[in-house]
């Protein structure tokens, strides 16, 4: 061949590397996108579920989708893979905002009502961990969620293009899966094997989730009915809590105290705290009976328990919970105050402005910073329990009165993180609450159920302590359980009971509520009767009222 000849030399290695790196590269990129959007469909709500095995499935949805793709021409193709992107990416979105409230809460995202409960959530954060970690989290989640949708819109479009390259291939491989699928799943109907392949979770989850949209939207009015019905509401003082007339009547909910408390093994110190107190109370002089309460919620929302238990409607949301304070209802404190005692309500948690407190009939309300303490700061709760009960028991039950005082105390050294626990101190030697500087007790926050069971022991050695010192012939206390902790604590479907306990040193007060069957000391078995949580303040104002 001359130095003439036109003919051009062999492309050389060099020249293919880059399109071999750029097919290598849409490969990858191809997978990743088939890899999300399955793991969108298939990611379980439930944090029980979030195993591998669970992402080993076929998603009817991805079937359906893909048949559909493959049937429609260019345009309309792309238009439904890109909608369809961004719905699985909101499906998937759900699916986290699920997996949050069940390891928080105990139950899935209501889409409604649960908007709220966000400023909730970065409040505890910024408590726990300082405000620029909440800040830094928050935005963290927000960018990922937003992001979300995207990718999964931009995923779809890509597969899109994918099956119709090869859609010979492609419409073969779906049918096949179709019928795999079916085979699946009547044999899954007939055999329990604890693997579900074929799978549909992503239709049940928006399914479950219209449900719930459309019972939230009619249940206000459904609320607005219950509110009317009150068969207290006209009675006059004079014939109300008869008898507890001269008793300190104190309510103290517990922070996270919860059925799990008085009955998982792993608790039994918690269990011998009762039992010990029991018998310390009773060498005092004082009896107590106890059962269990159902409550309206499980991890958090201790707001929703204490509504309920005191004004005896079932407020398991945050729009009933509107609802009930912007009604006229008559709730235990109203119906102490209308039978002449003085009535108290103390938050060491609430630092603002508390209007609440008026609905709840409180002449006198207390917040955190009202109660004046100095000492350290204990993870989320602002001081200690017995600091709380101490400074109310100064100011309120100390010195002379005219009359006797009913008080709810809503205690916070049980709640989560459960990380950093007060110890018992000499009540005498309390002050301004410096001396909690000594004896905190630390715990690592990956050893959750390890904190709780100090927490809640020491707030319950605290209320048998405050008893055998300054308990006398008038005081009565009933204290009882917010809330079961969080599932990190419970596990996976916990019960929503609670304990509850009545302490008296007149005999008179515990003789009225024999019928309760309700068992002798301070640790209900499993035997132990249970209510829903709103019947308790009819029983209670039935019980006390003037006797039949």
């Amino acid at each position: 061949m001359s130095i003439s000849d036109p003919t051009p030399a062999p492309a050389t290695g060099k020249a293919t590397r880059p399109r071999r790196r750029r097919a290598v590269l849409a490969r990858v990129v191809t997978v990743l996108a088939a890899a999300l959007v399955l793991a969108a469909l298939t990611l379980p709500n439930q944090p029980w579920r979030m195993q591998p095995g669970a992402f080993l499935r076929i998603p009817l949805e991805a079937l359906l989708l893909g048949a559909l793709l493959l049937a429609l021409p260019g345009r309309p193709r792309q238009v439904v893979a890109a909608v369809s992107g961004v719905l699985i990416g909101l499906v998937a979105v759900v699916k986290f905002g699920d997996l949050g409230f069940y390891s928080s809460l105990g139950r899935p995202f209501d889409l409604v009502l649960d908007w709220s409960l966000l400023d909730e959530a970065f409040s505890f954060v910024a408590e726990s961990i300082g405000r620029a970690g909440a800040i830094g989290i928050a935005v963290g989640a927000a960018l990922l969620l937003l992001a979300l949708p995207v990718l999964t819109a931009l995923s779809t479009v890509r597969l899109s293009g994918l099956l119709v390259r090869h859609r010979t291939g492609s419409t073969r491989v779906v049918a096949s899966l179709v019928l795999v699928w079916a085979l699946l799943a009547a044999f899954e109907a007939r055999i329990v094997t604890g693997v579900t392949v074929a799978d549909t979770n992503a239709s049940t989850l928006v399914h479950d989730h219209a449900v719930e949209v459309r019972a939230r939207l009619h249940d206000r009015e459904a609320f607005a009915a219950e509110v009317g019905v009150d068969p207290f509401r006209d009675v006059p003082g004079d014939q109300l809590l008869t008898g507890l007339r001269g008793k300190d009547v104190l309510f103290a909910f517990v922070e996270s105290y919860g059925r799990d408390a008085v009955a998982d093994p792993e608790f039994a110190s918690v269990q011998r705290v009762l039992d010990e107190g029991s018998d310390r109370l009773a060498a005092a002089g004082f009896a107590a009976r106890s059962g269990f309460l159902s409550s309206p919620t499980i991890g958090g929302g201790s707001w929703l328990a204490h509504a309920t238990l005191l004004s005896g409607l079932w407020i398991d949301n945050n729009q009933r919970h509107k609802s009930l304070l912007a009604s006229d209802r008559f709730t235990l404190g109203n119906a102490f105050q209308r039978a002449s005692w003085r009535t108290v309500g103390v938050m060491p948690a609430v630092n603002q402005a508390w209007p609440e407190g008026k609905f709840y009939g409180y002449e006198q309300f207390y917040s955190g910073p009202d109660l004046g303490y100095q000492g350290p700061r204990f993870a989320f709760s602002p001081m200690p329990d017995q600091f709380a009960i101490h400074t109310f028991h100064q100011r309120e039950r100390v010195g002379p009165r005219d009359r006797p005082v009913m008080a709810e105390l809503a205690l916070v050294s049980s709640h989560s993180p459960w990380t950093k626990v007060p110890s018992l101190v000499d009540w005498d030697a309390i002050d301004d609450g410096e001396v909690f500087r000594q004896g905190i007790i630390g715990t690592p926050t990956a050893q959750a159920r390890t904190g709780y069971r100090h927490s809640i022991s020491y707030t319950l050695r605290t209320l048998i302590s405050y008893l055998e010192t300054y308990g006398d012939d008038d005081t009565v206390l009933v204290f009882v359980g917010d809330h079961q902790p969080a599932p990190v604590v419970t596990g996976e479907n916990p019960s929503p009971d609670v304990p509850i306990h009545i302490v008296a040193k007149d005999p008179a007060v515990l003789e009225r509520i024999t019928d309760w069957g309700w068992q002798d000391g301070l640790t209900p078995d499993a035997d132990a009767p249970v209510w829903r949580m709103d019947s308790f303040r009819d029983r209670f104002l039935t019980a006390f009222g003037p006797a039949t």
